[in-house]
């Protein structure tokens, strides 16, 4: 394993993002794993390598991207012109305030945002509650109750790392998740479909529940939309 420290460019795109995300979560599922990759080390060390560097393997896992993805015309548009996508909202912002809303309509909020992505993942692995424990990965997620809202449920990592195949995060009603709300809104519009659901998941004997109060908790399940409902109904 080689550790190259330079600056992170390009991979900002959908199919870069997936080649990032399978890395690491392949990396994660081992019984070892690099610092890097498992956010392992103090927090403004931490900060610099995932901010500011990329870690170069000697012999990288192969990932092979089905090519409905890796061949779709919208995918590639956006991996190769993500930079120019900032025209859409900088041309506007500019027009409309100028040099200074310019600068924070843009470039602090990628900063903030980024940086906040960041900042989620370095807690979400290291501190935090957790309802289950993945054995024989050398990375445990943790839920990071008051960052649930913020972060689009992202914070609720201990779930995410249980079942990773859901696309509701926050699988318990006191645990806010907007994202889950917005996917649930398309999915009663027939815009999203396919959604897996933990108990829709294939079973994993590696999973073990470590809470106590599991019975007491309410699941969150999909339900009807009103927002839905009315673009229905008025459509």
């Amino acid at each position: 394993m080689f550790v190259y420290l330079g600056v992170l460019v390009g991979m900002a795109g959908p199919i870069g993002m997936m080649v990032q995300h399978d890395l690491r979560d392949w990396a994660q599922r081992q019984k070892k794993c690099h610092d890097f990759l498992l956010h392992g080390s103090k927090i403004l060390k931490d900060g610099w390598w995932q901010l500011n560097c990329d870690l170069s393997l000697k012999y990288p896992p192969k990932f092979t991207i089905e090519e409905e993805v890796s061949k779709n015309k919208f995918y590639l548009f956006i991996e190769k012109y993500w930079l120019v996508q900032q025209l859409v909202i900088a041309i506007p912002l500019y027009l409309l305030g100028g040099v200074s809303w310019l600068v924070w309509g843009v470039s602090v909020r990628v900063v903030v945002s980024v940086g906040g992505h960041w900042l989620i993942g370095y807690f979400a692995h290291n501190h935090g509650q957790r309802t289950w424990t993945v054995e024989g990965a050398a990375v445990q997620g943790h839920n990071i109750r008051i960052a649930g809202f913020l972060s689009m449920g992202e914070a609720w990592h201990n779930n995410h790392h249980a079942f990773p195949g859901s696309a509701m995060l926050g699988l318990y009603k006191d645990e806010p998740d907007p994202g889950w709300w917005v996917l649930n809104a398309l999915h009663n519009l027939g815009i999203v479909k396919n959604i897996k659901l933990p108990k829709e998941l294939p079973h994993r004997s590696e999973l073990v529940t470590e809470a106590t109060d599991l019975e007491r908790r309410v699941e969150r399940v999909p339900k009807e939309c009103e927002i839905a409902n009315f673009i229905r109904r008025n459509s």
